[in-house]
């Protein structure tokens, strides 16, 4: 945007001695802000996948004795609890085995 922009002014505003210089500081903005953004982009790690859940809360949706099913995060996973859970609890998701979330009370401590 500051290139076209310094163009822009290059072309129709400017006096001839400053065209180039205008132009050149343009594109040297353009340059450091492309540099500043994919530091930043690589200063984050993706917060993908099935392993961002693990230590997240659910809320149980069918009783987890020991299987059923809970809501993390806007999802319906399929969970197992050893302990039991009836629908409603709140739950902890302590690890991942598959496409089943396993996972403890959360007044329990996670599972390993």
């Amino acid at each position: 945007m500051a290139l076209l922009g310094a163009i822009l002014l290059a072309i129709f505003v400017l006096p001839p001695a400053w065209r180039v210089p205008v132009v050149v500081a343009g594109g040297a903005i353009e340059v450091g802000e492309s540099f500043f953004w994919i530091w930043l982009s690589k200063q984050r790690r993706p917060a993908v996948g099935v392993e961002t859940l693990i230590g997240a809360h659910a809320i149980v949706v069918t009783p987890c004795r020991p299987l059923g099913q809970v809501r993390v995060q806007g999802e319906l996973w399929g969970a197992r609890c050893d302990d039991g859970a009836d629908a409603g609890d709140e739950v902890a998701v302590g690890s991942v085995d598959g496409l089943t979330l396993v996972v403890s009370r959360a007044d329990s401590p996670a599972p390993r």
